[in-house]
């Protein structure tokens, strides 16, 4: 019997190690599975679009311009708040030692019991308040100038992230051209190598090749390190891990087809985000003059209080008996001297208010010199653009025509070399002007306000 329950014991035992083996080992997976299913894809084949919407979620300056957002209309609340009645409880006991003597007829009498308590239910309501009347009056710029915060700290950051990706595309472009050109050259030099070999050349067209293919292996080395470098900028501007790939998808047509802007429009200031917030200012300024010419009317609110006292000298009969009292209250606050401080308080108000007005002026003047600076940038990388677009389709056909003639004798290999060069710098000047106008788009667009994040 002894070795039957033991043997039941054994089996018991051994299946709830299996069990608990194989909750343990559910666990792990499902563990696994979860950090899988939580991280988020990673971003290949990027366009411009998915890049900005990617950044304006995870950016911690948009993020940080939110939270702000956020703590503001919490504290326009607290400033509300004050409308409504503030109801507060109190309870108090006392234990006398001593009880208070009071003097009668020349003897002295104390007065009193031993153990009182009381219980305390006060309310007050404020019917003038200025403070809680400015922030009534005030709460809607107040929110609308947070707001406009994170719509320019959004703005700011769709600038940023559209000139990094541009510059960009621009190196790697660089990149791509030199590669082709690498794939030129080495196919030059093991022509003149043959030449040479065979006795139609000297070997200065080979040496000539090998000093041009080595530059430009050179140049793709310091190509890649930039590139290296811009994007890791990029991923530090949308928050992007630096550990994971990030890989960009564009069309260099569609994007060419995007550089054009009328440029016969004018600035609009009033839709710049900066200049509503000074109008929100400029509010509050003179909603703050008002705030101070009200310290002349005398504050008003109405109170009121229900208390039950308890007294007794016996302390387990001290609640066997109350003694209500209640009032209701009108208070009136009027400060009748000052020193001066109120008159003083209402003139810096309307000096605030004279600096706000001289800001917006000042602003006004200065979205019309950035827009006036962002279009005649924009303007010149446009006649850049069009020049170096002639320029490489020209290096381009006298490329062809003199390799042809260098096959055929006619021309030397320094003239070939010569085209080839004329050719790679042509092509990375006009990728550069494509993506160099692009960004000049951008700022002209922002000197207008026409970025929209909403």
């Amino acid at each position: 019997m002894f070795f039957m329950f033991y043997c039941l014991e054994k089996r018991l035992m051994m299946r709830r190690k299996t069990l608990l083996l194989l909750l343990f080992v559910l666990s792990i997976i499902s563990t696994k599975i979860h950090a899988q299913n939580s991280e988020e894809p990673p971003l290949n084949d990027a366009t411009l679009s998915a890049l900005i919407d990617y950044a304006l979620e995870h950016q911690p300056a948009v993020k940080k311009a939110t939270i702000d957002q956020e703590i503001t209309d919490l504290q326009v609340k607290n400033k509300l708040a004050d409308w409504y009645p503030q109801v507060n409880f109190n309870y108090n006991y006392q234990r006398n030692f001593q009880l208070p003597v009071n003097i009668v007829d020349g003897n002295s009498i104390r007065f009193g019991v031993d153990n009182s308590s009381a219980l305390q239910f006060t309310a007050t309501q404020n019917i003038f308040n200025r403070d809680v009347l400015l922030a009534s009056r005030t709460k809607d710029d107040v929110r609308f100038i947070a707001e406009k915060q994170v719509e320019n700290a959004k703005i700011n950051l769709v600038a940023n992230v559209s000139r990094s990706f541009y510059d960009l595309l621009a190196t790697q472009q660089q990149l791509r051209i030199t590669e082709e050109n690498i794939a030129m050259l080495a196919r030059s030099l093991k022509d003149a190598r043959a030449r040479y070999d065979a006795g139609v050349a000297d070997k200065t067209d080979y040496q000539r090749a090998t000093i041009a293919l080595n530059n430009a292996q050179a140049s793709k080395r310091a190509i890649e390190e930039a590139l290296r470098a811009k994007l890791a900028n990029l991923k530090y501007l949308i928050n992007y891990p630096e550990d994971r790939e990030l890989t960009l998808q564009y069309d260099s047509a569609t994007l060419e087809n995007e550089i054009y802007l009328d440029t016969l429009s004018t600035a609009v200031y009033t839709q710049r985000v900066e200049y509503q917030q000074l109008q929100a200012q400029l509010r509050l300024q003179e909603a703050n003059v008002k705030y101070n010419k009200w310290s002349y009317i005398p504050s008003v609110s109405a109170n009121g209080a229900y208390i039950r006292n308890f007294q007794n000298n016996a302390l387990s009969k001290l609640y066997s008996q109350g003694f209500p009292n209640s009032y209701a209250a009108l208070t009136l606050g009027f400060p009748i001297f000052q020193g001066g401080k109120r008159k003083n308080n209402i003139s810096i108000a309307q000096k605030q208010v004279e600096q706000t007005r001289l800001d917006i002026e000042n602003f006004t003047n200065q979205v019309n010199s950035e827009y006036q600076s962002a279009l005649a940038q924009y303007k010149a990388s446009m006649a850049n653009y069009l020049a170096l677009k002639e320029n490489m389709e020209l290096a381009a056909e006298v490329h062809r025509i003199i390799e042809l003639q260098y096959r055929e004798g006619i021309k030397t290999y320094l003239e070939l070399i010569t085209a080839q060069t004329d050719l790679r710098a042509a092509q990375i000047n006009y990728y550069n002007a494509v993506y160099s106008l692009l960004s000049s788009k951008i700022d002209v667009l922002k000197a207008q306000g026409a970025i929209n994040v909403k």
